[in-house]
């Protein structure tokens, strides 16, 4: 009996260093069904193909999403070159996927807004990435079905066994906005299905932001899975500890990051604006 018990310790003992040494997930993550997946993503559903991979990718670097809205807020002034120069320049500590969406004050604030949905689905992600990208496409379909989602004003959909939504040019990234409790549902009579999706907000994003994968990014459906900077996507819950994305810029310690520029946070106006989905409003603020 005495042996036993010992036996028992030993085991343990050893299951702990294993767990310990990243050998077994401490905890496993609970998969989601159909449903909660449906309800997870459906605010990002209708998002264009490459920005829609890029915050897949971000997502699953939760932690690091709301100092990233803080940086791209209180630098929302800047654009282009410009921008993508700042943020080389400010030697920032998060993944380049995070950093790839800086460019989106309005996504990042989004995210950050709701850490819980923005963790589950990062989680969702890493664990379930078909089951994923597969209600996306139920959602499309649905959205195409009931009228809304068609080829509009810098946006190409492409419908088939899997819908593909672009921007056109392919340089400029739209961000739809729209209700999901409207869109995913047969419309009303009377309803105008064409005003259910606003797409008045874009960012062109030229050569200078492939180092964070932008030009080089497209999901592949059939395959379920995504590549950014032309490099598949390879992040998932077993490696998540370990996974490097190949990026073509450098990474920064936290203690590295400097600053450059004015901080200048959006107005109330500027951030009403986002959220519908309008074009941006002429910046409000003087800044050197």
């Amino acid at each position: 009996m005495q042996r036993r018990h010992l036996s028992r310790r030993v085991f343990e003992y050893l299951l702990a260093l294993t767990l310990l040494a990243g050998g077994v997930p401490m905890r496993a993550q609970a998969r989601l069904s159909a449903t909660d997946l449906e309800r997870l993503v459906q605010r990002i559903a209708l998002y264009p193909d490459p920005l829609l991979a890029q915050v897949f990718s971000a997502a699953t670097y939760s932690d690091q999403i709301p100092e990233a809205a803080k940086w791209a807020d209180e630098h929302h002034y800047l654009a282009g070159p410009e921008l993508a120069t700042a943020i080389s320049s400010d030697h920032l500590p998060w993944d380049p996927s995070v950093q790839g969406l800086l460019p989106f004050p309005s996504v990042l604030e989004m995210m950050a807004a709701d850490m819980t949905w923005t963790a589950q689905l990062g989680n969702a992600v890493l664990v379930q990435k078909n089951d994923v990208m597969q209600s996306v496409q139920r959602l499309r379909h649905r959205a195409w079905e009931f009228g809304y989602l068609r080829t509009g004003a810098h946006l190409v959909v492409s419908n088939g066994l899997y819908i593909h939504i672009m921007s056109t040019p392919p340089n400029y990234y739209i961000v739809p906005a729209y209700d999901p409790a409207v869109v995913f549902v047969a419309p009303k009579p009377g309803f105008v299905v064409g005003t259910a999706i606003g797409l008045g907000f874009g960012v062109t994003l030229t050569s200078a932001f492939r180092p964070w994968g932008w030009g080089g990014i497209h999901i592949a459906w059939d395959f379920g899975g995504w590549y950014i900077d032309d490099r598949l996507w390879g992040r998932t819950w077993a490696n998540r500890a370990s996974y490097i994305h190949p990026y073509r810029m450098p990474r920064y310690e936290a203690g590295k990051r400097v600053e450059t520029h004015e901080l200048i946070a959006r107005s109330a106006r500027e951030r009403e604006e986002a959220r519908l989905g309008h074009a941006p409003a002429p910046e409000e603020h003087h800044h050197r």
